[in-house]
Order: C-alpha cells, then sequence, then structure tokens
C-alpha cells in the first residue's frame, strides 16, 4: 500500500511545484528580443532568469582563438540564466525572433522561501542543463560527422516526444552554421551530412528550416557507430 502510494506523491509534488512556478512567471515581464540580439552576455550581471516563450535561443561560448563554440539551444518551455552566481558565464543570443519571461532572481529567491515545492522545478531544470552538457560532450567526442548529426537530430525528436509533438516532424530554427558550432563541425561538413541523410532515404529536408524524420530505428543505428565510412 505504502509502495503504490509513493509515486502519486511524488506527482502531486510536481504537480504542485509547476502550479506554484507558473505563478511566479504569471507576473513576470515579457520582452521580445529580435534575431540575433543578445539576451545576455558573458560577464553582464545576472539579474534575471528568462524562460522561453516563443521562439529559440542559442547558448555559447567565444573561444580564446576567436571561435564560438555553441553548448546548446533554449526552446519555448526552457529556462535560460538559472544558476548563474553573480554574472552570466556564457551568451545567449536569439536566432529567431523570441519572447522571454523575465523573472528577477531575487523574486524567485522570494517565490522558492515561499513555496519550497518550487525546488523540485528549479532541480528539474538544471537536471535536464546537466544532462543536455553530458550528450554534447558524448556527440564531440570521438564520433563521426554522421553520427553526431544523427544524433542531434534525435535529441529534438526525443523532446518533441516529451512535449507531446510529433517525434518525426522537426523545426530547425537554427542556422546550418549554428549546428555546425554546436557539433564542432564546419558548415560545409552540416550540409553535406544532410544532403548524404537525404539521399539514403533517412530524411527529408521540407525546406531549411523543417526536416521530417523518415527512419528513425536506422537513424539510431547510425548514431550508434553502425556507419564508419567517413
Amino acid at each position: 500500500m505504502h509502495m503504490s502510494a509513493q509515486p502519486a506523491h511524488h506527482a502531486s509534488v510536481a504537480a504542485a511545484s509547476t502550479k506554484s512556478f507558473e505563478q511566479a512567471l504569471a507576473g513576470a515581464t515579457l520582452k521580445r528580443v529580435e534575431a540575433k540580439e543578445f539576451v545576455f552576455a558573458e560577464g553582464d550581471a545576472a539579474s534575471h532568469v528568462y524562460r522561453v516563450e516563443t521562439g529559440a535561443v542559442a547558448l555559447f561560448k567565444v573561444l580564446i582563438d576567436g571561435r564560438r563554440q555553441i553548448v546548446g539551444f533554449a526552446y519555448p518551455g526552457d529556462l535560460v540564466g538559472l544558476g548563474a552566481e553573480g554574472e552570466h558565464m556564457m551568451n545567449a543570443q536569439a536566432i529567431k525572433p523570441t519572447r522571454l519571461r523575465c523573472l528577477p532572481i531575487s523574486g524567485l529567491h522570494r517565490s522558492v522561501a515561499q513555496d519550497p515545492t518550487l525546488y523540485f522545478q528549479l532541480y528539474q531544470a538544471v537536471a535536464r542543463e546537466l544532462a543536455s552538457a553530458r550528450d554534447l560532450m558524448l556527440t564531440t567526442g570521438q564520433r563521426t560527422a554522421t553520427e553526431r548529426v544523427v544524433s542531434f537530430l534525435l535529441a529534438l525528436s526525443r523532446r518533441n516526444a516529451r512535449t507531446g509533438r510529433d517525434p518525426a516532424m522537426l523545426e530547425l530554427p537554427m542556422t546550418r552554421s549554428d549546428i555546425g558550432d554546436f557539433l564542432g563541425l564546419t558548415i560545409e561538413t552540416v550540409s553535406r551530412t544532410f544532403t548524404k541523410l537525404r539521399a539514403m532515404g533517412l530524411i527529408e529536408l521540407v525546406h531549411s528550416s523543417e526536416v521530417k524524420l523518415i527512419d528513425i530505428d536506422a537513424l539510431k543505428s547510425l548514431a550508434d557507430g553502425e556507419d564508419r565510412d567517413q
């Protein structure tokens, strides 16, 4: 009896924390940023946490040689700027017209103090960030270009599945250059890889910002390293 009640308890905590967080965001200011406009830059004072309402944001560092390393993308529902201590450690730049909810960090702290169940929601957000960082390390390690691009597409597919969207229809708001900077590839390699996957009958390029996955199982096999011809 005790065992069966525990999942229900966790579900009720999750529901309560989600409701509390939505209430905290309800009074937050809405901000619109245009494509290529910065939400914040590395070194800026961390004053707000942002939730993406529409659009998309690229998170990146500028390396010592001037190259850009994108470390992640934020989509509707994602939090940006969470965990910053004093100042932001990376840049956040809109990759298409984007609307954000801007919650002052001081207000977030007050909300958490008033309702500790908010910790559950914030913990989940931080856990997702850590999982994304781990996936990026795995993707850009010893994998081929094909494996990197396919892993990226499959990650978007899994996100769609989690949010109730079609896992086979992917929106790509970022450019091929953005994808290259995320995966450690040149824009030419990214474009060639998309062309290769289309020629193999595994994806369909609906247009530059939308891809249809034709055979997800075969793509999973590629991501697992079954194609080593490069």
